[in-house]
């Protein structure tokens, strides 16, 4: 589905993984992050994709929001988890939404 953002300027959190072998709880964890994430301020919404390559794109208000909701302790443990067994690799980057435009049916 694709998020119902607001007017511009807003901020877009994409989280770019490839993961490891296994579940080791990760989809428990991946609901849990999007149902805490919804009930923090700031937010706006989200997009996921994953195949081979996951990518997972979050919509905030403001770079505060943004910070608030990576010290948030849970998603702190949800990372930390990511190093030790869930990620080969994952980047993170910050980027601000100037201009949208689209298309819906």
């Amino acid at each position: 589905m694709i998020a119902k953002t607001p007017k511009p300027p807003y901020y877009a959190v994409v989280f770019t993984s490839i993961r490891t072998e296994g579940d080791f709880e990760y989809a428990e964890m991946a609901d849990k992050m999007l149902d805490l994430a919804e009930k923090q301020e700031g937010f706006l919404g989200v997009e996921s994709a994953r195949n081979e390559l996951g990518i997972t794109v979050s919509y905030w208000e403001s770079l505060e929001a943004i910070k608030k909701w990576k010290l948030h302790t849970e998603h702190t443990e949800a990372r930390e988890n990511g190093r030790s067994k869930w990620y080969n690799a994952f980047k993170v980057r910050i980027c601000k939404v100037e201009h949208e435009y689209g298309f819906e049916k």
